[in-house]
């Protein structure tokens, strides 16, 4: 199941009081889905999800879906490395009005492949929602395989993987083997256009918080066989995408939106806000960018 090609994981917005609040969280979501964005990841990595609270959560989501209002898919991100805990927050979650949830490979425990399947098949069994699979070893310390990815595929409801894994050899012979039975999202802004050119749906991103239009305009440019324009805007893209990972996430992106009069306050510990330094360097790599475009 494809939810879109630009899909954002989103930050979650503080406000002065480091609260989440309906009116930050609406305005962040149009904001988001009126440049660029075709579907919102919500409570994710880049979404400070560690940092928040389960209530805090559950407003969130609420926040998101109501202001999203069925203009882009909400996919929630339910899971965590306690598998009991995730199967109970996507049972939770169910009526809300979201389109999927994701859940993340388990975590700090380094379970097998035969641990990972079974924590997958748990969540999928406890929700009628698509499950996307998260598959982050840089995070998670642990990779899903290919055969445990064939076989997470047969499960019905798991629909989607979003890959950072980065290995290109192993994404084309789950292509081989399962079709279109999941969509594969790169979790890596900097693949998006290679993966999708070999067969990918699209990227879910960070940095699309900044240049969502101009990454939807690769890819639209890619789908129209204008192959030429797509590779400019991936070329042209590639420091806009360092700053937004220029130090720990989503601090780069915060600052760049709280620029804007997108109010999302800072990250929360143990992330920290970039520094003045940092700051002029991150805004100058987007601004030369943004000035080249027009």
């Amino acid at each position: 199941m494809k939810f879109g090609k630009v899909m954002t994981a989103m930050v979650t917005p503080f406000d002065a009081e480091g609260k989440i609040t309906e009116a930050l969280t609406t305005q962040l979501v149009n904001y988001l889905i009126d440049n660029g964005s075709d579907g919102l990841i919500v409570a994710g990595t880049t979404g400070e999800s560690p940092t928040l609270s389960h209530d805090e959560k559950l407003d969130l989501f609420s926040y998101a879906i109501k202001a999203a209002a069925g203009r882009v898919p909400i996919i929630l991100g339910t899971g965590s490395n306690n598998t009991a805990e995730s199967v109970s927050f996507t049972k939770e979650v169910a009526n809300l009005g979201a389109d999927g949830v994701l859940a993340v490979v388990p975590y700090y425990n380094k379970p097998s492949q035969a641990g990972i399947y079974a924590h997958y098949k748990a969540i999928a069994a406890a929700t009628d929602l698509p499950v996307v699979v998260y598959n982050i070893p840089g995070r998670s310390a642990v990779k899903i395989e290919l055969d445990t990815l064939v076989e997470l595929a047969k499960i019905p409801n798991i629909t989607a993987v979003k890959d950072c894994t980065a290995d290109f050899a192993m994404l084309a012979q789950l292509q081989s083997k399962i079709g279109d039975q999941l969509a594969i999202y790169s979790g890596e802004d900097a693949l998006t256009l290679p993966l999708y050119a070999v067969g990918g749906s699209g990227v879910i991103s960070v940095s699309s918080h900044v240049v969502g239009t101009e990454m939807q305009a690769m890819l639209n440019a890619f789908d129209a066989g204008d192959v030429a324009r797509a590779q400019q805007l991936h070329r042209d893209l590639m420091p806009v995408i360092g700053a937004c990972f220029s130090v720990p996430s989503p601090a780069p992106v915060k600052f760049w939106l709280n620029k804007q009069g997108i109010e999302t306050g800072e990250p929360r510990l143990p992330i920290i806000a970039v520094t003045d330094e940092e700051a002029t360097i991150i805004e100058k790599s987007i601004t030369d960018f943004k000035e080249k475009q027009h």
